[in-house]
């Protein structure tokens, strides 16, 4: 009996030696730490998704973020210390935190997405009906014709200058693209950036004397939209119900997003503007926790998924988006921007790029 009780006992140390040998793949709460930071709104869903907050959790990381506009990000970070990272959607402002941060390190870019301008179906189709637009047939890719658009601006034209405009009630007014204020956000001075280049004869902007050449349109491209929002994501769910200005530059994640997670984009048309700026998303890692962040984030191949899945363009993976948005012909997504013959414009200077986004704004020479 004595030996029965015995050999019991050796089989159920036993099992909790085996039990305790075996790996737990899940998250150890005793090891996750909290990682603080600020992230640009566009990035908001990727980083409240649950499958999001998993991955990281199996890596030891619980990210706290607080979304705002990427140039009054550099604000905020400065004076808040307890920021392991910032994150914002594109490399000037995380520059301009760089420099407040007195960090030299090279920052990281996981994922990017190229601005695009988003419209309604037959509101694309009016552009294109007065060569403002165009769409490749085998594709169904649609692109945006930035020469003509400053054509536009400098004519101050009108809707109804258009032809076949007549019976949208929405197209009414001067034509301008809706954009976030550039001084605030991110995808605001992009598109300053952009004009500034077309404007200044497809050369990037590099002195004063090409800011004062483009003052005058990049204001009034600004100044006819009136109040601005200072980030992204309200802008375009005001365009998705309905409201305000037929054209918007966002980010091609906030439509791609809904393509590659199944949900319906009505008929949203995106076009790719011939000359274009990409929004490369760069975090700035302040402290140990926060470079282990940004190394996820870039070489993290299940993370790479779900950045794609939300519609961003993972760097070191960039098949991921286009295998993603494949066979999308409403809307029609650019899986190779090259051979869509999308050009890329390169963005001034940090010093510039503010000069620019000073003179949209109307701030004195």
């Amino acid at each position: 009996m004595r030996r029965a009780l015995g050999v019991v006992a050796a089989l159920a140390l036993l099992g909790g030696v085996t039990y305790a040998l075996v790996p737990d793949d899940g998250p150890d709460p005793r090891k996750t730490v909290t990682v603080t930071g600020l992230i640009g709104s566009e990035k908001r869903a990727f980083f409240e998704s649950p499958e999001v907050k998993a991955e990281l959790a199996k890596q030891g990381l619980e990210v706290h973020s607080d979304s705002t506009g990427s140039w009054t990000m550099s604000e905020q970070a400065k004076s808040n210390s307890g920021l392991d990272f910032a994150f914002p959607a594109s490399t000037a402002p995380a520059r301009e935190i760089q420099r407040n941060w007195g960090q030299q390190d090279s920052p990281l870019v996981p994922f990017y997405s190229p601005l695009v301008v988003v419209a309604h179906a037959p509101v694309a189709q009016v552009l294109k009906d007065n060569k403002l637009a165009a769409q490749d047939a085998d594709s169904g890719v649609w692109t945006f014709r930035m020469d003509e658009y400053v054509n536009v601006l400098r004519a101050n034209r009108r809707w109804q200058d258009l032809t076949n405009a007549e019976g949208h009630g929405d197209l009414a007014g001067p034509i301008y693209v809706t954009t976030t204020d550039p001084e605030s956000s991110s995808s605001g001075a992009l598109y300053v950036a952009l004009l500034s280049y077309v404007l200044n004869n497809h050369q990037v902007v590099s002195d004063d004397a090409g800011v004062e050449a483009a003052r005058p349109v990049l204001h009034q491209a600004t100044a006819m939209q009136g109040g601005q929002k200072s980030s992204s994501d309200e802008p375009f769910r005001d365009f998705q119900a309905g409201v305000g200005n037929p054209l918007l530059f966002g980010y091609e994640s906030q439509v791609a997003s809904l393509t590659a997670q199944g949900q319906s984009a009505g008929d949203t048309v995106v076009m790719y503007p011939d000359t274009t700026v990409y929004s490369d998303h760069t975090i700035i890692a302040r402290t140990e926790n926060g470079r282990k962040l940004a190394a996820l984030l870039q070489d993290d191949d299940a993370l790479r998924t779900l950045e794609a899945r939300f519609g961003f363009r993972p760097q070191a993976r960039p098949g991921a988006f286009a295998e993603l948005v494949k066979g999308s012909r409403q809307p029609a997504f650019a899986q190779d921007l090259n051979a869509a013959r999308v050009k890329q414009s390169p963005v001034p200077s940090l010093d510039n790029l503010l000069k620019l986004t000073a003179a949209a704004k109307g701030s004195p020479k």
